[in-house]
């Protein structure tokens, strides 16, 4: 092999192993920043990991909303049909944020079942549905008797805290 050729397969080896390092930091900064999309059912059922930045979202159980008095704390309750888990949330609530309406929470799953949301994303209008959830209410719709998705038993996974 000539000089030449030698550092011509150098450079060559240099620029692929610097575009691999470069992919590679890539995939690891989008693989850190996904955050998953799981329903109440499958956050009861353990397929969402605990302690990790997680999306969830369904309907926002009526009567379930129970705000801090003294500060921005909120608890309630979010469902997709058969299942809901409680939610805490501290900070200024969006205006459409309101009971029996679509909501998407971004946060951690705690140990004990409640989400620690630091995200809270509410519909825009009253047609407008969360896609993550239309789809995970209409899977459950679906997977449940034809038109008695009300009927259905609601599983909880921890109690909601009224006193605060």
């Amino acid at each position: 092999m000539t000089a030449i050729r030698k550092q011509r397969a150098a450079l060559v080896f240099l620029m692929l192993t610097a575009i691999g390092i470069a992919v590679g930091l890539v995939l690891f900064a989008l693989g850190e920043n996904i955050n998953h999309f799981y329903t109440p059912s499958q956050i009861l059922q353990g397929e969402a990991p605990k302690d990790i930045r997680i999306r969830g979202g369904g309907m926002v159980v009526a009567g379930s909303i129970h705000r801090d008095p003294d500060s921005l704390k909120v608890v309630f309750r979010v469902s997709d049909g058969p299942s809901s888990v409680a939610v805490e949330y501290e900070g200024i609530l969006p205006d459409l944020f309101v009971e029996d309406s679509g909501v998407v929470v971004t946060g951690t799953l705690g140990k004990n079942g409640v989400i620690k949301a630091s995200e809270l994303l509410a519909r825009h209008d009253s047609n407008y549905m969360p896609p993550e959830v239309k789809k995970a209410l209409e899977k459950v719709h679906k997977d449940s008797v034809p038109g008695h998705l009300s009927a259905t038993v609601v599983k909880d996974s921890a109690p909601l805290k009224a006193g605060f």
